[in-house]
């Protein structure tokens, strides 16, 4: 048995898994969430002091930022002189603030290098701002980077990097300086909104919820449900955390083939069926043979050596199998004809998008 039959009859036994299979119950809360609760980008800008000369050198920008930062300590760099920047690199903070965040409370936070500095190995990051989409500063970061790459070069111009030198995170790096409102106990209703949109779904949230809570939650769209709600922070979380922890029975999700075409990848979910179709799958392979060899003319004594050419070319067809793909064929059936056809990863892309072409492929190719 080769390796192509063993792969197939390992990618044949994942899709046999994989099989459709009923739907279990999920709870509310994995399915979606509340509007309006919900975590913030935070972006600022920064600098990295404290480097082993692997920081930026010539950028006119971290020049000027390592003046503001000297001069917040009482301290004028006479005009026209440069500070050494080896030692320093500017950088781009972001953190994601966590909804109902309260000012004193810590973040972590993410130190990318915005120049050409080398590695962010031992640095420490100047305290610095971070900003919300309005502009507002909400957190204030710094702290010592922990660096998980590594960066090496030589004299020579050789070198090694081991993961990124050049990010760094500080677990706690930044306090929280302003909370933003969620407005989630404010006014008569609430939207819950679903992850995926789908109106079975959202049909079936309505309905568990309903069953609970009476005339409490009606449908707005594939994707949104109003809920009625009490009035007062207390009351309305104790109904939401109520509503979260119902179990709902999801619909089955919609066909669908992933298809990486730089690996030859291909995933497909369950749903997947076949209308009836003939696959006939073959291979051309071609083969170039040289063999020159060396000649001598005669007479030997007046000759001259030359080497000549000498190619053969043959043309072999395999695979010249036909499969009858039956109607509603499903994940594993699709599988297993495949198999017996003997194709490989690329071969099984072109397959799948012919069928779709012809119309017998009753799922969404989606093209990475």
């Amino acid at each position: 048995m080769n390796r192509l039959s063993i792969l197939f009859m390992c990618v044949a036994a994942l899709f046999g898994v994989l099989a459709p299979t009923p739907a279990a119950a999920e709870r509310v809360r994995d399915l979606g969430g509340f509007q309006g609760v919900r975590t913030n980008q935070l972006t600022g800008y920064g600098v990295v002091v404290g480097l082993q000369g692997t920081g930026d050198d010539n950028l006119e920008y971290v020049t000027q930022a390592m003046k503001g930062v000297s001069g917040r300590f009482g301290l004028t760099l006479p005009p026209g002189v440069a500070p050494g920047l080896k030692n320093a690199a500017a950088v781009i903070i972001t953190a994601e603030l966590p909804a109902f965040s309260k000012p004193g409370q810590r973040i972590d936070i993410t130190v990318s290098t915005l120049g050409k500095a080398k590695s962010l190995r031992g640095g420490t990051l100047v305290l610095s701002p971070l900003y919300g989409a309005d502009g507002q500063i909400y957190a204030m970061a710094q702290g010592n980077l922990a660096v998980g790459g590594l960066g090496v070069s030589g004299r020579d111009g050789s070198q090694l990097s081991v993961n990124v030198p050049t990010v760094g995170r500080v677990a706690g790096g930044a306090t929280v300086e302003r909370d933003v409102a969620t407005g989630f106990d404010a006014g008569s209703t609430l939207r819950y909104n679903l992850h995926d949109a789908d109106f079975l779904t959202a049909s079936r949230v309505r309905d568990a919820i309903n069953a609970r809570y009476p005339e409490t939650a009606r449908i707005v769209d594939g994707v949104t449900i109003e809920l009625l709600m009490p009035l007062g922070s207390d009351a309305r979380s104790s109904l939401m955390a109520a509503i979260e922890m119902l179990e709902v029975k999801p619909a089955e999700s919609a066909a669908k083939v992933i298809v990486n075409s730089r690996t030859g990848t291909v995933v497909m979910n369950g749903a997947v069926r076949l209308s009836p179709a003939a696959i006939s799958h073959g291979k051309l392979i071609v083969r170039v043979e040289e063999d020159p060899r060396i000649v001598q003319p005669e007479p030997f004594s007046r000759g001259v050596t030359a080497v000549e050419d000498a190619s053969t070319i043959s043309v072999d067809e395999v695979g010249e199998r036909v499969v009858l793909m039956q109607g509603g064929a499903d994940l594993s059936e699709i599988v297993d004809a495949l198999n017996t056809l003997g194709v490989g990863a690329s071969d099984l892309v072109v397959i799948l998008e012919a069928l779709k072409q012809a119309g017998a492929l009753q799922a969404e190719m989606v093209v990475m």
